[in-house]
């Protein structure tokens, strides 16, 4: 009998658990999670006789010991902050972990314990960062591997509300992960290449700045930028490559609008307003423009950022209900997070909503003097709140990388990200049994 701690037990944790529990009898699994909600864990569990449900708390650190100890494979989806905690314990006990969030330094910092224990500690297995890695990494491995120069890639993923869900929702959006991370989105420097030349794109005018992305079947989308795709230069090993790119995906029509907040100053979360308890929708976006007893909240809006009262960018603020007098319902805040609470209101997604994830790749390189062009794009469709797509691209990676270990299958140590072939060719393979494949066809380049 093997044995499997999962720490967290929320919405990104549901396809996770499902697929280990699923599993269970016939791997000889026995699953344990770990949830200050216990309840919750439990719900998740469902009565099934290969899984317990503990009450866990990351700072009580008899309780992590123990629970580290009695496993084999630990899989944290705690918040990012807190999975060095968890893994400097498993590096101590000698045990394997998993999680999605970005490799930080500290992080990497425990790569030779985990090596010197003989045990693997993968970062990055999840949705972006994860599956984005792993099915890039089998493209540009191919082409180095068929002698081809590569010359640019750009990657993009954006999580969505499915089409069907969108009703009457002019912004085609609401929250489909962390709110407070949607609304800070992109804030610093945005750098990357192009052609050759390094780029930056500064905060206030990031979403001006858009890329037009047709996903077969699916239509157009756009694209902005993601802070540093620099970082990326070593980890996909592109130093030389012309152009490197990435970024988030939206809807058409939703980056103008959003840079209304951006230029307002309402996405600002470096101090707190006053008032705030009694504060309306209404008064917090007056609160960023000039004193006019003449003139009416929307025509000062207009007329500060030169928008047309009648246009689509104005209807998508009036849908929002951001010149309403309902009260924002906080006590305190920073802007952004008076902006985040008032659009939970209307973002959140409702029990019959699906979510919808898109994931598309851009590969240019040379054959010979030739310059060609594929794309690699992936949809998935979630199947109600509960089970999202979210959820399934977060998890289902998670869940297959800790069966492969446990089976022997992925024999490597210390830490990781999931760009060897040893980790992505299962954890692909399996990926598309679950409806998660990429589809690839070959373009026109469009630059090189």
């Amino acid at each position: 009998m093997q044995h499997i701690l999962i720490i967290g037990a929320g919405k990104s944790s549901t396809a996770l658990i499902n697929y280990l529990l699923g599993n269970a009898e016939k791997e000889q699994w026995h699953i344990t999670i770990g949830e200050k909600d216990v309840a919750l864990a439990e719900s998740k569990i469902n009565g099934n006789p290969q899984a317990k449900a503990v009450t866990f708390d990351v700072f009580d650190a008899e309780l992590l010991t123990g629970l580290v100890k009695e496993n084999d494979l630990v899989i944290s989806m705690l918040p990012a902050s807190l999975h060095i905690h968890v893994a400097r314990k498993c590096a101590e006990l000698k045990k394997h972990f998993l999680t999605a969030s970005y490799l930080t330094e500290e992080i990497k910092s425990l790569n030779g314990q985990f090596e010197n224990a003989g045990k693997l500690m993968i970062m990055e297995m999840g949705l972006d960062p994860g599956i984005d890695h792993m099915s890039a990494m089998k493209v540009l491995d191919d082409l180095r591997g068929k002698g081809y120069e590569l010359t640019g890639f750009e990657t993009f993923t954006g999580g969505l509300v499915a089409e069907e869900s969108v009703g009457d929702n002019p912004w085609k959006y609401k929250f489909t992960w962390n709110p407070r991370n949607v609304v800070l989105a992109g804030q610093g420097t945005c750098k990357f290449i192009q052609e050759g030349r390094y780029k930056y794109i500064p905060y206030q005018k990031l979403f001006r700045r858009t890329e037009a992305i047709y996903i077969p079947d699916h239509g157009y989308f756009e694209g902005y930028a993601n802070r540093d795709s620099l970082a990326y230069l070593d980890v996909y090993n592109l130093r030389g490559i012309r152009t490197l790119y990435r970024g988030t995906l939206r809807r058409p029509g939703y980056c103008a609008a959003w840079d209304v907040f951006v230029q307002l100053g309402a996405t600002d979360d470096t101090y707190q307003m006053e008032n705030v308890s009694e504060m309306t929708h209404r008064q917090f976006i007056n609160s960023f423009l000039s004193y006019n007893p003449h003139d009416s909240i929307e025509l000062k809006l207009a007329h500060y950022l030169n928008l047309d009262l009648d246009n689509g960018i104005m209807f998508k603020l009036k849908w929002l209900g951001i010149f309403d007098d309902e009260l924002v319902g906080l006590n305190q805040g920073t802007p952004a997070q008076i902006l985040e609470h008032i659009l939970k209101k209307k973002w959140a997604l409702n029990a019959e909503d699906k979510d919808m994830i898109v994931m598309w790749h851009k590969f240019n390189f040379l054959d010979g003097d030739m310059p060609r062009q594929i794309e690699s794009s992936m949809v998935a469709i979630g199947d109600d709140e509960i089970n999202t797509a979210m959820s399934k691209t977060v998890g289902l990676p998670l869940a297959i990388a800790a069966k492969m270990i446990l089976k022997g299958k992925i024999n490597l140590t210390g830490v990781h990200v999931p760009i060897k072939k040893e980790i992505y060719e299962p954890v692909l393979e399996e990926l598309t049994t679950t409806g998660l494949k990429f589809n690839e066809r070959e373009v026109e380049p469009t630059f090189y």
